[in-house]
């Protein structure tokens, strides 16, 4: 009898079976196989928030299939991913069994992982299941009970989600900022200078020592009028400044990095790494799990990895491109480290060697996650900065210039850290004038969010988890509240009268604080600090009252947009009127309920 076990993907399950396969038997669940209900909300609010799974469309016979194959084994093995979702299909997974199953953690799927897993197995984490049945709860309570009423009130098929909204609000807010910004008149004066045969730029800062602002083009004629063609240098300071690599990944800098680096989408930076993970044939040697686990606030790597990638770094950059010792970096909070940043599985596996095997996009994500660990155990980058200022009349000129002393580990992983040479200069030496260039400038607002920087808001304020960005932005698109234009955010002109309505009727529901405070909440279930129905209760009293209130208050989008006409309802007699609907404008009967007649407009 051959051991069992259960992973959420086929690719994951044949990775599995090349390392041990003799004794093992890999079978993939296709992800979850219970969920709440789609035509119900599946929640007994009266029985302390009991939920009401039931199996996925589809997932029967996969479920069967399941049951089998457990009662031929003699050991049951569940190897799903090590987070709250992994964790709840492996609860869900129990649950239809007969037989004890035992829990493997898997935080890269190689032959030594998996070897350690079977000799150190453990069972369900309660507590994570808890926080991510919350999650779900608190997900399906709002969008079941205000989705409805944005149907009756606005629009057919229209939903609201709990982190989502607070999302779009993000970028509602950010385009209003936009249009309420007016435009400053500014300008800047830079000297073109020169020293023997080196020319370099200088910029007017000050005036009587003062930091100078020019509004108009006046102004700035008149100040030219008064410099004349030679500046005297007045002060040179020079300092040397250390860069430190950054850490290696964890999931929201992956989604950052490669939208900045690769113009990839969150969701399809997750889709890719996901197949990174799970496992890509690589010719002879099979399918091979590439990078550690996608889903991590932690930046911790093993001592094995460090000493691997250290050694690399010695013999092929040498010892002035290696730290005398290892560097640590490390996590905000204890339970992180469970886990490991994500990096090669294998770091001696360079991108180069396996490019053949690899998509185009595959290998450029696991190019980045490669390089940016070898770069966070490379030495420091030295860094010359000068600052110039130089003197004519009253008037104060400053010239920065700036020179990669040693690169460091920027030779691995580039960073905008462009050289700026300036010539050697002297205190109390003449420089001369070249030209003097006037330009005028406006005061920007802020700029649109890319995905990349809406990631970076949403974890500053604590919105959401890194499992769950990509998820985010992709359902606002799909739901036509925010559209994207060369790679930026715009939202739309639904996006912005849903955000409208929800910030009339559930002003508390929709804060950033609010919305943070949940997720440290959902944070404090996972370490057993917290019920999770006390945090439900706590939710819903207060959330039951503002679901009250808007089916009362909240403004009736659909009757504003309804038109009368003078046409005749061949039913029942009556007028017909124009709504508007989810697939645009159609005439209905006025008599609606009791007369349903619709038509075409035209």
């Amino acid at each position: 009898m051959k051991d069992l076990i259960i992973v959420e993907s086929p690719t994951k399950a044949r990775t599995i079976i090349k390392y041990i396969g003799d004794n093992y038997k890999a079978i993939a669940s296709m992800g979850h196989i219970k969920d709440l209900p789609e035509d119900s909300l599946g929640i007994d609010i009266e029985k302390g928030f009991a939920p009401k799974y039931v199996v996925i469309s589809g997932k029967r016979k996969t479920i069967q299939e399941i049951k089998e194959l457990s009662q031929k084994t003699k050991d049951l093995f569940l190897a799903t991913d090590p987070d709250r979702e992994g964790e709840a299909i492996a609860w869900h997974i129990s649950s239809e069994l007969k037989k004890k199953p035992y829990r493997l953690i898997l935080h890269e799927i190689t032959k030594e992982a998996i070897k350690d897993a079977l000799s150190h197995p453990t069972e369900i984490d309660k507590n994570k299941v808890d926080a991510q049945q919350a999650r779900r709860l608190l997900d399906r309570l709002v969008g079941y009970k205000i989705s409805p009423i944005l149907g009756q009130k606005v629009q057919k098929g229209l939903s609201a989600g709990r982190v989502q909204s607070v999302a779009l609000r993000l970028i509602v807010e950010r385009e209003n900022e936009i249009e309420a910004h007016i435009p400053e008149e500014y300008w800047t004066i830079t000297a073109k200078l020169k020293k023997d045969d080196e020319e370099f730029e200088a910029v007017l800062e000050k005036y009587l020592g003062k930091k100078l602002k020019i509004k108009t083009k006046n102004e700035a004629d008149e100040i030219i009028s008064k410099i004349d063609d030679s500046f005297i240098v007045e002060r040179i300071e020079s300092k040397e400044k250390k860069k430190q690599p950054p850490p290696p990944f964890i999931t929201s800098k992956l989604q950052q990095e490669a939208n900045q680096r690769l113009s990839f989408p969150a969701k399809k930076t997750m889709f890719i790494a996901q197949g990174l993970y799970e496992g890509i044939d690589v010719g002879k040697e099979g399918p091979i799990g590439l990078i550690t686990y996608m889903r991590t606030d932690s930046v911790r790597v093993s001592d094995s990895a460090i000493s691997e990638i250290r050694s690399y770094i010695k013999e092929v950059f040498g010892d002035k491109y290696l730290p005398p010792t290892k560097r640590v970096y490390k996590n905000k909070n204890i339970a992180q480290d469970a886990h490991e940043a994500i990096r090669p599985t294998f770091p001696l596996h360079l991108p180069s060697d396996i490019k053949k095997y690899l998509s185009n996009e595959q290998y450029k994500l696991y190019d980045l996650i490669t390089r940016r660990f070898i770069a966070s155990q490379m030495q420091d980058a030295r860094i010359l900065t000068t600052k110039v200022e130089l003197k004519n009349k009253d008037y104060t000129f400053v010239a920065s210039g700036k020179v990669i002393l040693f690169d460091g580990f920027i030779k691995v992983y580039p960073v905008d850290e462009k050289e700026k040479i300036l010539p050697t200069l002297k205190v109390s030496e003449n420089v001369f004038l070249v030209e003097l260039i006037p330009k005028q400038h406006f005061t920007q607002p802020p700029p649109r969010y890319t995905e990349g920087s809406l990631v970076k808001a949403l974890e500053e304020n604590g919105i959401g988890r890194p499992s769950t960005y990509a998820t985010i932005i992709s359902t606002l698109m799909d739901r036509k509240y925010i559209e994207k234009k060369e790679e930026k955010l715009y939202p739309t002109g639904l996006g912005r009268l849903v955000w409208e309505l929800l910030l009339e009727n559930f002003p508390k529901l929709f804060e950033v604080k609010f919305t943070a405070e949940m997720e440290d909440d959902l944070d404090k279930i996972e370490e057993g600090k917290e019920d999770w129905k006390d945090v439900l209760t706590l939710f819903y009293e207060p959330f039951s009252r503002m679901i009250d209130d808007a089916k009362k208050h909240m403004r009736n989008v659909k009757k504003e947009k309804e038109k009368e006409t003078d046409i005749v309802c061949e039913k029942c007699g009556g007028k017909m009127i124009i709504k508007e609907g989810r697939y645009g404008k159609f005439l209905a009967c006025l008599g609606f309920p009791k007369c349903r007649n619709i038509k075409s407009l035209e």
